[in-house]
């Protein structure tokens, strides 16, 4: 197979006109785009560097970053570089420098500082590690951060009282100390450094409350002052729902009033907030190794939304005498930025506990259960604090099962489980971007329309909770946001069936409204959804559900919102609701992944929708997100 011929267009602002040799190529494919050419030359310009080969490394760890990887594998990246295009193109026979010649020729470059060593010159802007060429602030960054988590995990907190421990479990798991979930707490209490990690429905963040209560009945044991505790997550909306679910569950535990009181004045922020975000100074965060947070405990939701550069951060300003718990599921979607940290710190934990024999007699006499898990490799620290929790609450049995199929790679199985119709789980299998294929789409036009309407009518009614409650009964989910199966276009069709030109303005009443920028001042979040009411008879208001109030808000306060009949699935983490439609693309879109599918899928609490066809849904499961980094590595193969 050759190559497509293609002609680029030279106004085309992804291309670097003036790129020389190899960077000219690989940019009018689209393998590079203009600024990775850009950044590079200017690199090269201030190195003296003018080897073609060298150049080409130099921009492809450029491009790394903006993928999403840490590093460029040299050894590898000719057979792994993916470009986005409507013709297939076969980029192996681009002129690729031979790799081990490659790595040679750039170890001598001025540019790049060779090794693990880290008092080589810190003037170079790269680093290669074996045939892994990094920028070089995320090779530190990663280092760093491997260094600071085995530092957290190797030494365990001292003063835990176990009788005050086991009573704690047994009291707030009854009849469940030998569940994930208490273990898990246990871990947590007992571990300076903890992860406990599961998909949705699980129980992770109910276990946050009760891992705080039981650390609060250590310092209340003890006349110890009760421990100074952080929530934090990713985004304004994940922090809000963390301190929402914390609040629910202190209300129900079995615990002191003082205990209680505590758990209901924990307050939640983005990790920005929490480190002292500064943009404008060039330590970027207030808190830092040389200024801790002052918390004893800082427990971290959605973690697996948080980038490589920003957990480097948070755990460099953890004090060395406090815990940190990361909360998150490893199978869902990754950060937008560089690196799958969450994914690369729960390693081989996914698939079962690895914990060493001192921590599983300690977790053993905890709980009261014999604990059988796999040794750990020899100096993989971080492995006794990592928990995975493997039992669903929140979903059926169609639903798990799938998900679970999903998260193993299983295609076979997935497509048997679609085809067997279980439960709350309906396969349509169709190309939802073919027009002529919209009458196969029924189930999805009936939902949607009956949701609309029961939006509508509570809205005109004035009743905000019902139409909020109407709301997240249902929802179209897209991986694109144009195209014939994206969010724009169905939101129109949506729209459409719904009435058209009867829901006329800005503000109609009914319209279902997702926030996209912070409002710090509403305490409203990117990914809050809310719906205009009528309020009086002459006036509307936007109305958004806080837990336990609905807030209403003049539509002449909000800034940056979208209608929102239709999301796309990177905006749904950390939602769910009764019924969600799953359209999936192409099986050629390069957004179309396993965590991509598995986030879809695990949205849906009742029934879930997947309009698709069979090999859509082959190219997803097969097609995990495979990011380059190194931290995996680093924590687990010491």
């Amino acid at each position: 197979m050759t190559a497509a011929v293609v002609e680029p267009d030279p106004f085309d602002v992804r291309r670097a006109r003036r790129a020389p040799g190899l960077l000219r190529s690989f940019n009018d494919v689209g393998v590079l785009a203009g600024a990775d050419v850009h950044v590079a030359l200017r690199l090269a310009d201030v190195g003296g560097e003018t080897e073609d080969a060298v150049l080409l490394a130099l921009a492809l760890a450029v491009r790394a970053p903006r993928l999403g990887h840490v590093y460029v594998d040299l050894a590898t990246i000719r057979d792994t570089a993916a470009v986005d295009t409507e013709e297939p193109l076969d980029l192996s026979t681009l002129s690729w420098p031979s790799a081990g010649g490659w790595a040679a020729s750039i170890g001598v470059s001025g540019l790049v500082a060779v090794g693990e060593a880290a008092d080589a010159p810190g003037d170079r802007p790269f680093r290669l590690v074996g045939s892994r060429l990094y920028l070089d602030r995320y090779w530190r960054e990663e280092r760093r951060l491997a260094d600071d988590l085995r530092s957290l995990s190797s030494v365990a907190p001292s003063g835990v009282r176990m009788e005050v421990l086991t009573d704690g479990l047994a009291r707030l798991f009854a009849g469940q100390t030998d569940s994930r979930q208490c273990l898990a707490a246990a871990t947590a209490v007992l571990r300076r450094f903890a992860v406990v990690a599961g998909g949705p429905g699980t129980g992770k963040t109910t276990t946050v409350a009760r891992i705080v209560a039981l650390l609060a009945e250590q310092a209340a044991s003890s006349g110890a002052v009760p421990p100074l505790v952080a929530l934090a997550a990713p985004t304004g909306k994940a922090a809000a729902r963390l301190e929402e679910t914390v609040h629910e569950e202190a209300l129900k535990l079995p615990v002191e009033d003082p205990i209680r009181a505590q758990l209901l004045e924990l307050h939640a922020s983005t990790l920005h907030r929490l480190l002292g975000w500064r943009p404008d100074s060039r330590s970027r965060f207030r808190h830092n190794r040389g200024q801790r947070l002052p918390h004893d405990l800082v427990i971290v939701d959605e973690t697996s939304m948080v980038s490589l550069s920003l957990m480097a951060r948070l755990v460099e300003a953890i004090r060395p005498d406090a815990r940190l718990i990361l909360v998150g599921d490893p199978g869902q979607l990754a950060s937008i930025e560089a690196g799958a940290v969450l994914g690369d710190i729960v390693g081989p934990a996914a698939e079962g506990l690895h914990i060493g024999a001192d921590a599983r007699e300690q977790l053993t006499q905890a709980t009261g259960h014999e604990l059988v898990a796999d040794d750990p490799p020899t100096g993989a620290a971080v492995a006794d604090g990592i928990v995975v929790l493997d039992r669903i609450h929140r979903f059926g049995g169609g639903i798990a099962s799938l998900a679970d199929a999903i998260r193993r790679g299983d295609a076979d199985q997935v497509l048997e489980i679609l085809e067997a119709a279980p439960e709350g789980v309906l396969w349509i299998p169709v190309d939802a971007s073919d027009p002529t294929v919209l009458e196969a789409l029924a189930p999805v036009r009936e939902r949607a329309v009956a949701a609309g309407r029961a939006v509508a009518e509570a809205a005109q009614a004035g009743s905000a909770r019902e139409a909020l409650e109407a709301l997240a009964s249902f929802r179209v989910l897209c991986a694109h946001r144009r195209g014939p199966e994206g969010v724009a276009e169905w939101t129109g069709r949506v729209e459409g069936w719904l009435g058209g030109a009867a829901l006329h303005g800005p503000w109609y009443v009914g319209r279902p409204l997702l926030v996209t920028e912070n409002d710090y001042e509403l305490r409203l979040y990117n990914g809050d959804t809310g719906v205009v009411i009528q309020a009086t008879p002459d006036r509307v208001s936007v109305a958004f559900d806080r837990s336990d109030e609905i807030v209403e808000v003049s539509p002449s306060r909000l800034g940056s919102v979208d209608t929102v009949y239709a999301m796309t699935i990177h905006k749904s983490q950390g939602s769910q609701f009764e019924t969600a439609a799953v359209l999936l693309p192409a099986s050629t879109s390069r957004l179309l992944t396993r965590e991509l599918l598995y986030t879809a899928a695990t949205r849906a609490r009742e029934l879930l929708i997947v309009a698709g066809t069979e090999e859509s849904i082959r190219a997803a499961v097969a097609r995990p997100v495979a990011r380059a980094s190194g931290l995996r590595d680093r924590l687990w193969t010491c």
